[in-house]
């Protein structure tokens, strides 16, 4: 059932802001359907963004952000519904994703004052994940366990708040296999389509 119209952040967390890889067609085609169905949509690529990695508990916790990650921050803030979209690689998230997370679930938006305790604006946001992967989906989740994306479902966004979390998984990613994804776009874009 289509949702009403809402705020949604579509995330492409691919490294390579290249708009031919797979990760930035989901994400242009989830921003296709939401669009159609009225939703405000709002679009982020992970890899186009210039931001340090953190390297110590002082850079956590400083106030100091780069212009591009306030910005994100912004977005996240306002948006009603996230759908981040990324690739599995080595077994789990690329490593600027991670250090994008580390970046953004900062205080002031994940956390409060150092002296207050947890709290997030996150709190009843919801998410979807739609992640590509080399390996079938089933031996993602019953050979591997499924820890790329369980780390992540709920190490960080489970723990700041966010919820429900969705999931959509895609295997064989690497294949050449134009019908498979033209499939695969067509049930992101319908995603889309129901805000979901």
């Amino acid at each position: 059932m289509p949702q009403p119209p809402r705020r949604i952040l579509v995330i492409n967390g691919h490294p390579d802001p290249d708009p031919a890889h797979l990760c930035a067609a989901l994400a242009e085609a989830y921003a296709k359907g939401a669009t159609k169905a009225g939703h405000t949509v709002e679009r982020l690529s992970v890899g186009a963004l210039d931001f340090p990695l953190i390297h110590s508990p002082r850079d956590y916790q400083s106030g100091h952000f780069s212009a591009d990650i306030k910005m994100a921050q912004d977005a996240v803030r306002t948006a009603d519904h996230l759908v981040l979209v990324f690739p599995i690689w080595f077994g789990g998230p690329p490593a600027v994703l991670k250090g994008f997370f580390e970046q953004l679930l900062r205080r002031g938006l994940a956390l409060g004052s150092p002296q207050a305790p947890i709290t997030s604006v996150l709190t009843r946001k919801s998410i979807r994940l739609i992640v590509t992967m080399g390996a079938p989906v089933l031996v993602f989740q019953l050979v591997l366990g499924g820890h790329g994306v369980a780390s992540l479902e709920r190490g960080l966004l489970w723990v700041t708040g966010m919820g429900p979390i969705r999931k959509t998984l895609f295997g064989r990613a690497h294949l050449d296999a134009p019908e498979q994804k033209a499939r695969w776009l067509a049930k992101v874009e319908s995603l889309g389509l129901q805000g979901a």
